[in-house]
């Protein structure tokens, strides 16, 4: 009885399949085992190791095909099937590899400490540098996955010869998507923006929430979102409160009487910052600003290690003064003060 010519190239493909799991099993323990003290590495290790089990098991039967006789039907698909399994599976481990490393990145500047401009710095870098290095390794997949194919090639040849005004709809086309590319890279590397900075955009004030590939999540005061293409950032000026520091100034504005005593004000204010565990211990001031025909206005100036911080605690300080005030001087609070003409006119 003549044996199929696929038999021993299946039963080989087989052995090659079984000895490639045992393979990755045996190496992705030693690899586990060994990175521990390196927990950047170890987490790229841990997000590649299901890629890494579907790559090897790819190599090893790529390697029987290539084997297998060249006059066996069917042979050149089957070698055609796997380099594109192979393909899909190498961008996988690229893309899980790439994400692993941003998140080992990310696990050892943690944020939630006081002083975490240097923790949002690199977790800003880390993100948006690997979501991008994640998309270009998608489009590098995508074109070698096509270029395996003679038809693609030739169409790809063909548009290129000919089609130079198709060349340019497509440009047009995709200036969005290379806009927002470009964008964040200049976003991870100037940062003018990183996660958790209070930013002021368009007359909302929110905290940076999210950094993606293509916009930017802004957690509002109210619990909203709002949601700004990174390119808007390159083009349009914001206030950035946290650019080079966390600490802010909080400047509280009262009207009053032109005769009301300052220093009893001066001497509240400063028992309220004292007291208070938002303020960082830099200013706490109290001058008169402007002067208008009906009232003096003052301006309170407090600070505080934090956007939220410091609002808390400007808002303790107009109470308490505004407390002091209607206690102890009522009669200086701003009035209004009508004129009686008829009595005049007598």
């Amino acid at each position: 009885m003549r044996q199929d010519p696929w038999t021993a190239t299946a039963v080989l493909a087989l052995l090659a399949v079984v000895a490639a799991i045992i393979v990755h099993a045996v190496v992705g323990t030693v690899l586990r085992r060994a990175t521990r003290g390196a927990p950047i590495l170890h987490a790229m290790l841990l997000a590649g190791e299901r890629p890494a089990g579907a790559v090897m098991p790819l190599v090893a039967l790529q390697v029987v095909w290539q084997l297998a006789p060249n006059d066996l039907r069917f042979i050149d698909n089957v070698r055609h099937v796997n380099g594109l399994l192979f393909i899909a599976a190498l961008t996988w481990l690229a893309m899980a590899a790439i994400r692993g490393t941003a998140a080992g990145v990310i696990e050892q500047h943690p944020v939630d400490m006081e002083d975490n401009m240097q923790a949002r710095r690199v977790q800003t870098q880390a993100r948006v540098l690997a979501r991008t290095a994640m998309t270009i390794a998608l489009l590098a997949g995508a074109a070698m996955a096509l270029m395996t194919f003679p038809g693609a090639r030739q169409v790809g040849a063909s548009l290129l010869a000919s089609a130079g005004v198709l060349g340019i709809v497509g440009g047009l086309a995709a200036r969005p998507v290379f806009s927002n590319l470009i964008a964040g890279l200049q976003l991870a590397l100037a940062q003018p923006l990183r996660l958790d900075d209070v930013l002021i955009v368009q007359g909302e004030w929110g905290r940076v929430e999210e950094i993606t590939g293509t916009y930017v999540v802004l957690k509002l005061w109210d619990e909203r979102r709002m949601v700004v293409p990174l390119q808007w950032f390159i083009e349009n000026p914001f206030q950035n409160w946290t650019r080079t520091s966390s600490q802010l100034h909080q400047a509280v504005y009262l009207f009053v009487d032109f005769a009301t005593p300052l220093e009893p004000l001066r001497a509240e204010l400063r028992r309220v910052v004292e007291a208070a565990p938002e303020w960082d211990g830099r200013t706490a001031a109290l001058v008169v600003a402007d002067a208008t025909e009906r009232a003096m206005k003052l301006r309170v100036l407090v600070s505080a290690r934090a956007a939220g911080p410091a609002f808390d605690l400007g808002c303790k300080v107009r109470e308490a003064l505004f407390a002091l005030m209607a206690r102890d001087y009522p009669q200086y609070l701003p009035t209004t003060r009508q004129i009686n003409r008829a009595a005049d006119d007598e």
